[in-house]
Order: structure tokens, then sequence, then C-alpha cells
């Protein structure tokens, strides 16, 4: 006899719950999520295509369109390098202030991102901690492009970490200490047995990061002055927009986070599924075949 793939309680619920059930997500994902989005792109193309595209063209929304997208990158390839590290501390080593290090990582979950800006502020303001240095030295944080990486990847931090914690967790140690024996280097470890076991846990976090580092608005806000074209956002640039009554170009603006979210959406969804049908994924902390990845 075959094993049940699913609880009998579940498969055994009345036919008009679960129909009441899926209505009311549903209704819950038009009301919250489509709804909105459709607003949006009502708003953005109430004048038409031509006013839609020259808002998009303005040398401002470009501006803070570049900006956005650069303050991304650095975000993702710095928390890449931080998150792998912090996965690899945790999930691989016992050591002192293991269980302090996992609470610093998810510290930023914990913490307005509005209060993180005002941190940097303190520290990095004219009348911060190093104002005075940084001064002298004609170094300009606060009100800058530097201001808002660092504020930026306060926010992203635990992403890439996060991901991966239970990732390698998972795939333990054993094949790390069978290429040891191999004659494996520490490098060649990494890339060939340990990066194809955490490859769509690091994509999923790296996706995560990247679309809270685009979206980014509270703690970017604090410190970056809003000087237009220059420390502006495409979030900060949506709220310029928004104040000064220009609705269609705002919406605009809008639109084109909205459209990165839902290619976030769909990149998040298409990584969940090739990771679940991934067999080395599935497979890779069983395989004893270790050797095969070190030829």
């Amino acid at each position: 006899m075959s094993a049940q793939p699913y609880p009998a309680t579940v498969t055994a619920e009345p036919r008009a719950l679960r129909w009441l059930l899926t209505a009311i997500a549903l209704i819950f994902l038009a009301l919250f999520l489509v709804l909105p989005l459709a607003a949006v792109m009502t708003e953005a193309l109430r004048e038409g295509w031509r006013a839609y595209l020259a808002a998009l063209a303005n040398p401002d929304a470009l501006a803070a369109v570049r900006l956005t997208l650069f303050v991304a990158v650095i975000a993702v390839v710095l928390n890449l390098v931080f998150g792998v590290a912090a996965a690899w501390a945790v999930a691989k080593y016992q050591f002192p202030g293991r269980r302090l290090l996992l609470s610093l990582i998810s510290l930023p979950f914990a913490v307005s991102p509005v209060v993180s800006g005002l941190i940097y502020v303190l520290v990095f303001g004219a009348h911060g901690w190093f104002g005075s240095w940084l001064a002298e030295h004609d170094i300009q944080v606060i009100f800058a492009v530097p201001g808002i990486v660092l504020a930026t990847l306060f926010v992203t931090l635990p992403f890439v970490a996060n991901a991966l914690i239970p990732v390698m967790q998972e795939q333990g140690t054993d094949e790390e200490e069978a290429a040891v024996v191999l004659g494996a280097g520490g490098w060649q470890i990494f890339w060939r047995v340990t990066l194809p076991n955490i490859k769509w846990g690091l994509l999923y976090g790296v996706i995560l990061c990247n679309a809270r580092a685009m979206g980014e608005f509270g703690a970017v806000s604090v410190v970056s002055g809003h000087i237009r074209g220059l420390t502006n956002t495409l979030p900060l640039h949506v709220e310029v927009l928004y104040n000064e009554y220009s609705f269609v170009a705002a919406f605009a603006a809008a639109s084109v986070l909205a459209l990165l979210a839902l290619v976030t959406l769909v990149l998040k969804t298409f990584v969940e599924w090739r990771a679940a049908r991934d067999p080395a994924a599935a497979s890779a902390h069983h395989d004893p075949h270790t050797a095969g990845v070190l030829s």
C-alpha cells in the first residue's frame, strides 16, 4: 500500500471550506496586490504614453534610476561576500559568540530603517562623532552617495546570510572533510563542493537583497539630503514628485519600481521552482562521490 502524500485531515476537509479559503486568499491578493498595481499603472498612463515616457526620460528620473541601480549593485556584492562568510562561520564552526553573531545578523529586522539612518547621521554627520575629521579631510558621507550606500547596506545585511545559514547547516561538513582528505585546497573546496550545493539559496538571498536595496526608503531618506539629480534614489524621487503634485510623473516613476518588484517576484518563484527540481541540491548531502566534483 502506497503512503498517502498528504495527511488525511487535509484531504477530508469539505470542498466548500477549501473553496472558501481559496476565495479569501484570492480576494486579499486582488485588494492588496493587484488593485494597487493596477491603480499605479492607470495613474501613470492617465495622460498617455507620451507623457509617461517623458516623465521617465526626465534627467532627474534617469539620475534616480542610475543611483538606485548603483547602490543596489554595491549592496548586493558586499552582502554576498558578508553573507557567505557569515553563513560559513555559523554553519560550519562552533565558537564563542556564535549565538551573538546570529542575533547581530538579524538586528536590522528589529531596528526601524529611520533609526538606522539616524545612527549614521550621529556617527558621520557634521556634528557627529567623526564629523570634524571627515570635514578636515574633505570627505562627505551624509547627504552624499556613501551615506546612501551605508544605510542600504545596513537594512539589507540579513538577507543573503539568513538564506544561506539553514542551507549550509543542512549540508553539513561531510563533503568538505572528504575533499580535504582527497587533497583539495580551500578555494577548490568552495567552488566545486560548497558552491554547487548552496547556489539556489545564494540566488534566493541575492534576489531578496536586491529587491530591498532598490525599494529602501526610510534609512536612505534620512541620510540622502534629497538633492535632485545627486542623492535622490527612485523611491525618494517618487516622494518628491508626489509632494509637488506632479502625479503623472510620480506614478510613472512608481510604475518602474512596481515592474522591478514583479520581475523580482518572477525570479524568486523561478529560483524556488528550480531548487525544488534540482536533484543535485536535493541529494548533495547524501552523495558519497565527492571525488567526482574535484576531478
